[in-house]
């Protein structure tokens, strides 16, 4: 080990001396973790998995929604350097098994909600060292990790690196199976650093734990919060009233959004008749009226938003909303930017080009997908396949996705059109399909299915019910259009161009 090296578990180590009395972690039942007793957990729940046979390097696959133990679990896989690898519990047990071929975890923990999608598959899988549960009794051969947290606690391996990956979090469904991005200690830590140092984060800031630990923006700006010294109050499941409540009584100062979620919180806060008056910060992505109406219904609160990827390991560029609307604001400090045309030269200002990152906050690559991470990173830079432009001020503001990596955001959630259609082809009497965002009041983006069928009889529920049985639910189309022809190239393949202007908003 260098004297360089600083892993998130370092970080843990910082807050446990400097903080040890204060308030880190509210657990989904309420109990609360000074920073002191949460290393000492995690030390434990480190010894545990140690002494279940995982050395560094194996990956922990996590099904599951939010616990403590479930915060707790990543700090445990960096104290030991062990990858943890989550998965989104809205996929299906088919996406879950197709996960699990790329992700060839050595562990697997899940709770009792997401078990039944997986037991099968995971009782049957080899080489699994460690099935345990967050919750509830264990069925035969899984353990409580409860039970991992060991009193005997055993020192941390010695050769644990910064640079190491210490999470793969599933990003772009391109070829059917998300890839998984490999994200490393240094990457997380230099996000959350110029997130705190942009919005002036400190120890008196709680954060309410409510969007998924395997989502980008959960993890992410849950670990901004912990770096500036401040608390996580955990939401196994994000509920608006309960929501309210846990803000206003442990004055929670910090929120992540995507649609729907603001709406459904100041609609809840309108009934229980609160201005929610310690909320500070939301981030995120939403409609400029909702961002309107979290600045005239609250107190203090300011939305910031910009423009990201899991890719790089959360935002690159931020700004408060108010400053310039309909911009994503301006490089941070960790991040450079670059707008390039399809030769990788530099437009002009003013003119849209693919979006180029650098800097510490750019991931490793793609797990196990060398070829793709090579092309991605051509000319030492990371492609992100948006599309920019910038104004005279260095302002991004963003224009699109490339039609190679276009993609779908219903409430936050990727989805790409290409998986959708592999799955609507497959219905009786459909000869082709074409898949893409449209507008959506309630989830900010919503999924519409043109159909090439000569079936007149094909109805919009057929469809959702067919995707739904075979990928995860919130891939459902939400709007279809059928016709007799699609427009096609002299190739034969379908024109996305024309299908857009005819049949999109």
């Amino acid at each position: 080990m260098n004297p360089w090296n600083f892993t998130l578990y370092d970080l843990l180590a910082r807050n446990a001396t400097a903080q040890r009395d204060h308030l880190a972690l509210v657990g989904e039942d309420g109990s609360e973790r000074t920073f002191g007793e949460l290393r000492e957990r995690v030390d434990q729940l480190g010894s545990g998995l140690g002494a279940a046979g995982l050395a560094k390097g194996d990956r922990v696959a996590v099904l599951a929604q939010n616990f403590a133990s479930y915060f707790e679990l990543y700090f445990a896989c960096a104290r030991q350097g062990l990858i943890a690898y989550p998965f989104n519990w809205r996929w299906s047990a088919e996406e879950i098994e197709r996960m699990l071929e790329r992700a060839r975890p050595a562990a697997f923990v899940a709770d009792q909600f997401c078990i039944d999608n997986v037991a099968q598959a995971i009782r049957e899988r080899d080489g699994l060292k460690l099935r345990a549960v967050f919750d509830g009794g264990p069925a035969q051969g899984w353990t409580r990790l409860e039970d991992l947290y060991s009193s005997a606690v055993a020192s941390r391996p010695d050769d644990v690196s910064a640079g190491d990956a210490l999470a793969v979090i599933a990003t772009a469904a391109v070829d059917v199976i998300p890839r998984g991005a490999l994200l490393s200690h240094s990457n997380i830590l230099a996000s959350s650093a110029q997130q705190v140092g942009v919005m002036s984060m400190t120890t008196e800031d709680r954060n309410l734990l409510a969007l998924p630990l395997f989502h980008i923006a959960g993890l992410g700006n849950a670990l901004a919060v912990f770096q500036a010294g401040g608390a996580n109050v955990v939401m196994s499941k994000f509920d608006p009233g309960e929501a309210v409540r846990l803000i206003d009584r442990h004055s929670v100062t910090f929120l992540s959004d995507f649609p729907p979620v603001l709406t459904n919180v100041l609609d809840a806060a309108g009934e229980a008749g609160s201005r929610l008056p310690s909320l500070r910060v939301v981030s995120g992505l939403d409609a400029p009226d909702t961002m309107e109406r979290l600045e005239r219904e609250t107190e203090r609160a300011r939305f910031w938003t910009g423009f990201g990827q899991t890719e790089t390991s959360g935002f690159v560029t931020i700004q408060r909303f108010r400053d310039l609307p309909g911009a994503a604001g301006q490089a941070a400090p960790l991040a450079a930017i670059r707008l390039v045309d399809d030769y990788d030269n530099d437009v002009p200002t003013g003119e849209p080009g693919e979006i180029l990152v650098r800097g510490p906050v750019v991931f490793l690559g793609y797990d196990g997908q060398d070829e793709v991470t090579e092309h991605t990173f051509r000319g030492g830079w990371h492609h992100t396949g948006d599309v920019g432009r910038f104004d005279d001020e260095g302002n991004l503001f963003y224009v699109k996705r490339k039609p190679e990596k276009e993609l779908i955001k219903p409430g936050g959630e990727n989805v790409y059109p290409a998986e959708v259609e592999t799955v609507v082809a497959q219905i009786s009497g459909v000869r082709g399909v074409c898949v893409f965002g449209i507008p959506d009041p309630k989830w900010g983006e919503g999924i519409m299915a043109v159909i090439e069928s000569d079936r007149d009889d094909l109805e919009l529920d057929e469809v959702r019910s067919f995707v739904g049985e075979r990928i995860a639910r919130f891939k459902r189309p939400g709007y279809l259009e059928l016709t007799t022809s699609l427009p096609r190239g002299t190739d034969g393949e379908i024109d996305r161009v024309q299908v857009k202007e005819r049949w999109g908003p």
